[in-house]
């Protein structure tokens, strides 16, 4: 059974936040872009931390069955994209993620609040 756009960002969110990213903000591209329904963008405070956080939303998304279409960045773990399809993760080392400022580049999606 395939999950939802909603039910796979839930669960990048919660992983980014179980391995405790900094600053997690997720945009909604519905209507913006063709190329996902939601970006989730965050930062680690090093490498290592970057690497975990994007681990474990690999993890999560293994364990939900839900395929991964790319994965890049780890080995460097500045900037590692996870593309999951209809969610694109960003996760950024904290001396990266200003220099990128992908949320300006973005600033057309609405920010997804969270209850």
């Amino acid at each position: 059974m395939s999950k939802s756009p909603e039910e796979i960002l839930a669960f990048v969110v919660e992983a980014a936040e179980d391995k405790k990213a900094s600053d997690v903000v997720t945009l909604n591209l519905q209507g913006v872009s063709l190329i996902a329904d939601y970006f989730v963008i965050c930062h680690g405070n090093s490498e290592t931390q970057v690497q975990a956080i994007a681990s474990e939303a690999r993890k999560k998304a293994h364990e939900y069955g839900v395929t991964i279409r790319g994965y890049e960045g780890i080995d460097t773990a500045r900037w590692v994209l996870l593309d999951l399809g209809d969610v694109v993760m960003h996760v950024f080392h904290r001396d990266d993620r200003e220099y990128y400022n992908i949320e300006r580049l973005w600033s057309d999606a609405k920010v997804v609040e969270r209850v």
